[in-house]
């Protein structure tokens, strides 16, 4: 499969799980994206850990210094899996997987070159000494616990927002 028929897939699925994505071509484009993500009322954690994280530009007036206080958290995430349509958030570099799953909102930025075809694909490029956490997310939360009701945002993100880059 090529990397534009992975790329378009993971879109497609991403889509059917009602994940919002959207691809851009530049950061300019991301911050356009982004902004109007993010207009809603609420605080907008992001971690500046990334070239991606560093180049994005919300109101700083906006922004909180953690994740509890956040309605959106925007982050570039570890990659995405094309049959699924799921992004991946794990605990490389220190990275706290919870800030993908508390806030509200989950705007995962992915880039292209961390598209798996597979998840066997995904797993086969970990080093021998994967992350402790890896966490996959695929489109808002949902569960059937509560009197067979579907209710969304209980056990994770009401609403997931990819941006591929």
């Amino acid at each position: 499969m090529t990397n534009d028929a992975i790329i378009k897939l993971f879109m497609e699925n991403a889509a059917k799980v009602a994940a919002d994505p959207v691809r851009v071509s530049s950061t300019r484009e991301m911050n356009a994206v982004l902004n109007k993500i993010v207009a809603k009322a609420g605080g907008v954690f992001v971690r500046k850990k990334t070239d991606i994280e560093k180049s994005i530009r919300i109101p700083k007036d906006r922004i909180v210094s953690d994740y509890f206080e956040a309605a959106f958290t925007v982050e570039q995430v570890d990659g995405a899996i094309a049959e699924t349509g799921s992004v991946i958030c794990s605990s490389f570099n220190g990275r706290a997987v919870q800030s993908s799953l508390l806030p509200s909102h989950h705007v995962a930025i992915v880039k292209t070159d961390t598209i798996y075809a597979t998840i066997d694909e995904y797993f086969a490029s970990l080093s021998e000494s994967p992350p402790t956490n890896i966490t996959f997310i695929t489109g808002p939360s949902r569960t059937a616990d509560i009197e067979l009701t579907l209710t969304t945002g209980v056990h994770g993100p009401e609403q997931v927002s990819i941006i591929v880059v």
